[in-house]
């Protein structure tokens, strides 16, 4: 059923592994560039079976557990700041078709470019779907520390096989971006769309893990939960000055960052972490490990 279209430019935000508001620059292109936005994310079929090779599961309870708590997190965050997460199941590029269907004129779709097979191949399906409608198809590249187009490498033939040349040469040539300076309100959603309810582990066939007490990552997903680790582990107890000597630990909660799965999901910016540290030096230590 086709809606009342808003008067004014309407923006869809296709967010995959980018599920944060801090530093998000699909976000801002899109309040930059619309009078509405349409955040969303699309609980992809694919995303929840076997793999081709083998049938491993592409998607485990522990993974799936802290996915939905991260997309639970977005939603509050952006429904603090005026705005909503939409929750579909299905295909994105279908899902998306239907959604340009329903509004009437969208004057973009706008997501972060990946870099996988898999994610390719639904953005060219996407890619087909803003053609074939006359949508504007906008990426960005978000999830890396520096941006591939700073890197000093022009051709894949000049990529480094070992990952110490790789480092030495982009601390030597390149700079990381800045974070981006993001809204205190974001452009509201048009009217009369559901926002879609957040699906639990049953709906995919799973259930919630227990946690075993001993564990040593009780955290939960989100961008919240996120920059309080943060937090925690640089300026409430300054352990990051001592990672370098704690990091190939394997019990506990402190040996490490544990930033890993947030940065997996894009709750938490690598540029904003670079920032973090960059500050930490100036105002309590450099070191080896600040550095590492």
């Amino acid at each position: 059923m086709r809606m009342m279209a808003a008067p004014g430019r309407i923006v869809i935000c296709l967010l995959r592994n980018d599920l944060r508001y801090h530093d998000n620059e699909v976000l801002l292109w899109a309040h930059r560039n619309a009078d509405y936005i349409v955040p969303l994310y699309c609980f992809d079929p694919r995303h929840y079976v076997g793999t081709h090779y083998y049938n491993f599961p592409k998607t485990g309870p522990h993974r799936l557990k802290f996915l939905l708590e991260s997309i639970k997190d977005l939603r509050n965050t952006l429904k603090k700041i005026g705005s909503n997460l939409l929750l579909r199941r299905g295909h994105p590029e279908n899902v998306i078709e239907d959604l340009i269907k329903q509004i009437g004129p969208v004057s973009a779709v706008a997501l972060q470019e990946e870099a996988t097979k898999e994610e390719l191949d639904v953005e060219k399906s996407l890619k087909q779907v803003c053609t074939r409608h006359g949508v504007k198809y906008h990426t960005i590249w978000g999830s890396t520390l520096y941006h591939r187009e700073d890197l000093p490498f022009r051709h894949i033939s000049g990529l480094p096989d070992i990952y110490t040349q790789f480092r030495k040469a982009v601390e030597a040539q390149c700079k990381v971006r800045p974070t981006l300076q993001m809204p205190e309100k974001l452009k509201p959603l048009p009217g009369g769309l559901e926002e879609g309810s957040v699906p639990t582990a049953e709906d995919f066939g799973e259930q919630d893990p227990l946690t075993d007490p001993r564990t040593a990552f009780p955290c939960s997903g989100g961008e919240s939960q996120a920059l309080q680790r943060l937090q925690h582990y640089f300026w409430d107890t300054n352990l990051v000055a001592s990672y370098k000597d704690t990091r190939n630990g394997l019990i506990g909660m402190d040996y490490s960052t544990k930033f890993a799965p947030w940065l997996a999901l894009g709750c938490i910016s690598p540029r904003y972490i670079f920032e973090q540290i960059r500050k930490y030096e100036k105002e309590q230590t450099a070191n080896q490990s600040t550095y590492w």
